[in-house]
């Protein structure tokens, strides 16, 4: 939030108006049911770091700059965009960034239009996690232990409903128990790979559900807890929809609950949807094609010294964040986040390595950077590294993180 300056009078009156705009998003003042629900959940995902953001944009809504509707509609796409992000596993670092900067983004003749562009055109480790990549990770994701388990249920199971479930009324139920010692029911139903089906499969969305009679279902066989009094096949949840249909309890069950209930999970959390105008408002040049080059073209890598010091070099940077990724290019292998942060030139008896970061920037007390501006190199960057020997490979990828941190420092304060 700034100021928008004027008197004494107008900066009391603007902090008490933001202080009651805190006390809604916050404290859960609102008295709009859909709002009001809208700022539960935030506050149950815990997404603070978007308070200073949806402060302005609360100001906003209140001086008519969007509707409520189209107010409903943004908080749903931040809180959407911070739980897609943890189900992916984005680092949260970045967030409080992100979120500062948003605003200065905001076309507010064209607000939400404005919002869901800037939401779709983030890349990297800012991403809003497409269906595909949501879908794939929440089919695999322990949601048992997921930190806010409770609000995800909350909300798979209320969305679209008009009769709402309380859901704290309820209980998590595994199907396939938790139980290591699993009866011969359980075992003949899941075949010879029991335990590793067990295993992999537990804790994850196929396999919970809802239930207000934990203690009666117990470790029953699946068809028992199907076909007895209160069972799955009488349940009024929608999160058991389906289960009354379902012969077998095994891992191709599992597998297939899960992948019916990750795509409706896609309407839940809804990711930006853009008009043909809103796409061609975006920066698509940005986008790089893929090479067609591999590690083969590069005859230094075949083998020998300076591929062992290319596969611990490569390990370790693609450790380094979820953002980065590695391209073979004719002449050299690149590192990017958004762009190059290290170019890879293999050579005979090592590894020259080009760090998009100037010299004066990178602290290296051993002194193993050299100043290549103005010196025609392949790769880009003016500073360059040679590593020779596996004893500084620690080093040198601790040079190329000082690239990666001040790539990615620089972008988000853009």
């Amino acid at each position: 939030m700034q100021s928008k300056g004027g008197t004494i009078e107008d900066l009391v009156k603007e902090v008490r108006s933001y202080a009651r705009y805190y006390c809604v998003i916050a404290l859960g003042h609102e008295t709009a049911p859909r709002l009001a629900d809208a700022f539960r959940d935030i506050r149950e995902l815990k997404v603070d770091v978007a308070y200073p953001f949806l402060l302005e944009v609360f100001d906003d809504f209140e001086n008519g700059r969007l509707s409520d509707t189209e107010f409903h509609d943004l908080l749903r796409l931040v809180e959407a965009y911070v739980f897609r992000r943890a189900i992916c596993a984005i680092p949260t670092n970045s967030l409080n960034k992100t979120f500062a900067n948003f605003a200065r983004a905001i076309d507010k003749d064209n607000y939400l239009s404005s919002v869901r562009t800037y939401f779709f055109g983030m890349k990297s480790y800012r991403r809003f996690p497409r269906d595909e990549e949501f879908i794939q990770e929440l089919k695999t994701r322990d949601l048992y232990n997921f930190p806010r388990r409770s609000y995800w249920l909350r909300r798979f199971e209320n969305h679209g409903r008009k009769e709402r479930v309380h859901v704290d009324d309820y209980t998590i139920e595994h199907i396939l128990p938790q139980d290591t010692n699993l009866s011969a029911e359980w075992r003949a139903e899941l075949g010879p790979e029991a335990q590793q089906v067990q295993e992999r499969w537990l804790h994850t969305l196929g396999n919970l559900t809802l239930t207000g009679y934990n203690s009666e279902y117990s470790n029953r066989p699946f068809r028992e807890k199907r076909d007895m009094k209160d069972g799955f096949k009488h349940s009024p949840l929608r999160v058991n929809e389906g289960l009354a249909a379902t012969d077998a309890w095994n891992e191709d069950a599992i597998q297939a609950r899960a992948a019916r209930l990750a795509k409706e999970a896609t309407k839940v959390w809804e990711a930006p949807v853009l008009t043909d105008e809103e796409l061609a408002s975006l920066d698509v040049t940005k986008d790089v094609p893929t090479t067609d080059y591999t590690i083969h073209d590069h005859q230094h890598l075949a083998g020998g010294h300076s591929r062992q010091l290319f596969d611990g070099f490569e390990q370790r940077i693609l450790a380094l964040d979820p953002c980065v990724t590695r391209e073979f290019l004719k002449l050299y292998v690149a590192f990017k986040a958004e762009t190059n942060f290290a170019d890879v030139v293999p050579q005979a008896k090592g590894l020259r390595i080009s760090l998009n970061i100037e010299p004066h920037d990178i602290s290296d007390p051993r002194g193993l950077v050299e100043d290549v501006t103005g010196i025609g190199r392949w790769g880009n960057g003016n500073s360059e590294v040679r590593l020779s020997r596996l004893e500084d490979l620690s080093y040198v990828v601790g040079l190329a993180r000082q690239a990666l941190e001040r790539q990615l420092d620089q972008e988000e304060a853009a």
